[in-house]
């Protein structure tokens, strides 16, 4: 029985034409999940997309060394700086470049918005992205993004990395964000400098009326008490007590000698009204001294009291000016300031994307997806039939 050759190939063809689809069939799920991706990955980054150029830099924060201008302790106590160390203001920098206001006050410098909408750029990373409008909230999610700041905890140094499709634009950019931290710096600085100056005049306002207050009280004090210096008039009683004494000494000695000599001698009655005419005066003369509560004595502690205030606000007045002046010369001085380690680079070759890396991401994303359904089919099928 003989063949028709054409049927014959009609057959083989058929045959492989099933044998095709079921092999389609059986892979479909791995081509949809895993081949397709791919493919189009290599599509994007192999043709589509569009080079990306990064421009660095790198600066850092720095004071003056600073030497202590008083020895006085009242003095050290009423200095005050107000600023951390430069750690702390590079992470204000680097809080403060990453903020809408940086983008905003960059925005008024350079065309950001027409940096990143480069017509450079593929359309799948030119701004707006496919799922973003052209607002400013979008814009600063983009530029996010596009600009990265990383601080180096061994060395200090903070290194700002920008991005943009052409080298020029990268450039421009970083030296516009350098230039945005410089001057927030100089504001920095000028704030707290401004915050130490009027510490320290309200101190030296403070210290002022401190001394008024204590020489109003010690000069009330002395009218009340009616006394002048209590050491100086102490002094002057004394001396007077001690004449007073050595009259009375010699009296006493001389009322000895005639009633001695003379007992009935007439002028003894005087000699004795003498001697105790000068005895109550040496009790007077005591008495305001010590002993009494309107006693020198009893006055010197209340004065000497008012008189240590006025020099302790004196001294505290005295502090708080060279405080004061101390601040106004640190106010002329930059305190801390950004300097620029790196300066922004113009990139010659473009280092973003990352072609191979991305297609290779796609591939090991979608197979390791591919992997975790396959399973989960499996399962389900076991269980579908033991049921």
């Amino acid at each position: 029985m003989q063949h028709d050759p054409e049927l014959l190939r009609h057959v083989e063809a058929t045959d492989k034409r099933s044998k095709l689809i079921a092999t389609l069939s059986r892979w479909r799920w791995f081509a949809l999940f895993v081949v397709a991706p791919s493919l189009l990955a290599t599509l994007y980054y192999g043709v589509i997309a569009a080079d990306i150029y990064v421009s660095e830099s790198r600066f850092v924060i720095k004071a003056p060394e600073r030497s202590s201008s008083s020895s006085n302790t009242i003095g050290s106590l009423l200095q005050s700086t107000g600023l951390g160390n430069g750690s702390e203001q590079a992470s204000e920098i680097i809080g403060y470049l990453r903020s809408r206001n940086a983008l905003s006050d960059l925005s008024r410098r350079t065309d950001v918005r027409g940096a990143f909408a480069s017509q450079e750029a593929d359309v799948f990373s030119r701004f707006p992205l496919i799922y973003q409008d052209n607002t400013f909230e979008d814009l600063y999610e983009y530029y996010g993004s596009m600009m990265t700041t990383q601080q180096d905890g061994e060395t200090g140094l903070t290194v700002l990395s920008v991005s943009a499709f052409t080298p020029e634009e990268a450039q421009v950019l970083n030296a516009g964000l350098l230039d945005l931290g410089e001057e927030l710096v100089n504001r920095l600085n000028q704030r707290v400098n401004s915050k130490a100056i009027e510490e320290a005049e309200a101190r030296v306002t403070e210290a002022q009326g401190r001394v008024r207050d204590a020489r109003i009280q010690l000069g009330a004090y002395r009218n009340t008490s009616e006394i002048l210096d209590p050491q100086q008039q102490g002094l002057g009683v004394l001396e007077v007590s001690n004449s007073l004494i050595a009259q009375e000494a010699a009296l006493r000695a001389q009322l000895a000698e005639i009633q001695r000599n003379a007992p009935r001698h007439p002028a003894i009655p005087a000699l004795r009204d003498r001697i105790a005419g000068i005895s109550r005066q040496v009790a007077e003369q005591t008495g305001r001294a010590v002993g009494t509560p309107d006693g020198i004595a009893a006055k010197i502690t209340e004065y000497e009291n008012l008189l240590v205030e006025q020099e302790f606000a004196e001294q505290t007045l005295t502090a708080a000016n060279a405080a004061l002046e101390q601040a106004r010369v640190e106010a002329k001085q930059q305190q801390y300031y950004l300097e620029r380690v790196v300066e922004p680079n113009m990139p010659d070759d473009a280092i973003k994307p990352s072609r191979l890396r991305g297609i290779l991401a796609v591939l090991f994303g979608s197979l390791c997806l591919y992997l975790v359904g396959w399973m989960l089919v499996v399962g389900i099928r076991e269980h579908a039939s033991e049921d």
